[in-house]
């Protein structure tokens, strides 16, 4: 029995390796990529080793173009958008998890159902009101919505409070905490791995985002990552040897975010929807 456990455990193993592999694939295509001339890209059979690599591709991607000035400016969004979700989403999670009021179920329903709204339904009333409030080329249309709220966020935060036990906050009470004292002294330090995957989550959308940046920005002093890597692309032709190498360069933060914080979004993940 022992050894046809230890097969099978191995067996899965090698089939989790292999699928992985597979999605592993297109990265390792972008590195090896990212060091060839554009001639060798389209080689048949496909080179998988760049022989000799081109290491000055990666310089010349990054300075051919303000690269520096467009990872600043994606950064000051991403940040700001993270902190604008987990201020917002964590109140209004408390509310709906804890909170007692009148329709507060009612409420949470349509919330969920505004989940259903495809972006380009709201995109063009949203360029409307954002270019009457004199924010079009500014940062403003694409951080402000995240201090409102994001339903899949409150969902997710609702979820994991519901897992808490209501012993500790009354505790606090009784020793005098307010509301805003109980979020921020007992539920925030225990809902760090709800915390992290909305970081993640955030993160991961922010810094990729291409539609909202190209919708309001237009002055190339404000372009994020996302914009500057479709100047590497025109009608006639596409360098893609540099696009590869700058597109491997903006990746490296999203990846280095993940694996800094998987511990956490791998818990947040498992607990989340416990208890509904």
């Amino acid at each position: 029995m022992q050894g046809g456990s230890r097969w099978r455990r191995w067996l899965i193993l090698a089939l989790l390796w292999g699928v992985a592999f597979l999605f592993l694939i297109p990265f390792l295509w972008m590195v090896s990529s990212s060091l060839k001339a554009n001639y060798q890209i389209f080689e048949v059979p496909p080179r998988w080793i760049p022989n000799p690599p081109r290491w000055e591709n990666y310089h010349e991607a990054l300075t051919i173009l303000p690269f520096s000035l467009y990872i600043r400016n994606t950064t000051i969004i991403t940040l700001l958008t993270i902190v604008g979700h987990l201020l917002s989403c964590t109140v209004i999670a408390y509310a709906f998890a804890r909170l007692r009021a009148p329709g507060r179920d009612f409420l949470f329903v349509v919330m969920l159902a505004t989940m259903m709204l495809p972006y380009p339904v709201t995109m063009v009333p949203l360029y409307v009101l954002f270019n009457r409030l004199g924010w079009i080329n500014t940062f403003l249309p694409l951080v402000a919505p995240a201090y409102l709220g994001i339903p899949f966020y409150i969902f997710l935060m609702r979820q994991f409070f519901l897992t808490i036990p209501r012993d500790f906050e009354d505790a606090a009470r009784i020793d005098g905490a307010n509301t805003l004292q109980i979020i921020a002294r007992i539920m925030l330090p225990m809902a760090m791995p709800a915390l992290a995957t909305v970081t993640i989550f955030t993160f991961q959308a922010a810094w990729n985002d291409f539609l909202a940046p190209l919708i309001y920005l237009q002055r190339p002093e404000l372009y994020t990552v996302t914009l500057g890597l479709q100047f590497f692309r025109s009608t006639y032709t596409t360098n893609w040897a540099y696009l590869m190498a700058a597109s491997l360069v903006t990746t490296l933060p999203v990846i280095a975010v993940f694996f800094a914080a998987q511990r956490y979004f791998i818990e947040g993940i498992t607990l989340t929807g416990v208890k509904g």
